[in-house]
């Protein structure tokens, strides 16, 4: 049976096929999740003492999808998340708005001038997960890449 990431994973690989554009990916997601979870380290509420953030739950959540959507791949991205969350929350809000800037910037010039295609999440917001769970898998290979859909 094929895993739920499948279909996903197939129609993001044909938004990705030239080596510029996924090297500017391999760049631009990671600076995204840190500038994204810089902005967002704000308290939303407390657990006694402890100060629960924006971008803690941003990691949950995300997290609880990653692990559905596959389980081995799922718990090394929560493990992801969690050390990019931890480096991220010290960040100035300036230059985690920085660091998140660049990052797309990256992410448009491999579309733009690599891969002369539009970025998958344009069509289908699922792939704004499915991007860093690519990456992460390029990064420790826990996934094969899928046979046809």
């Amino acid at each position: 049976m094929a895993g739920r990431l499948d279909r996903l994973w197939a129609n993001y690989e044909e938004h990705h096929r030239t080596a510029g554009n996924k090297w500017c990916h391999m760049v631009g997601i990671p600076l995204i999740i840190a500038g994204l979870l810089g902005l967002l380290a704000v308290p939303v509420f407390r657990v006694g003492e402890f100060p629960v953030e924006a971008a803690l739950l941003l990691v949950v959540v995300a997290g609880a999808a990653y692990l559905w959507l596959d389980t081995r791949l799922g718990a090394a991205m929560v493990a992801a998340s969690a050390a990019i969350y931890f480096g991220a929350r010290l960040l100035d809000w300036r230059v985690a708005l920085g660091v998140f800037l660049v990052g797309w910037v990256f992410q448009f010039m491999g579309h733009g001038i690599y891969e002369k295609r539009s970025p998958a999440f344009f069509s289908n917001l699922t792939h704004l997960l499915v991007g860093p769970l690519w990456v992460l898998n390029h990064a420790v290979r826990l996934k094969r890449k899928p046979t046809s859909p």
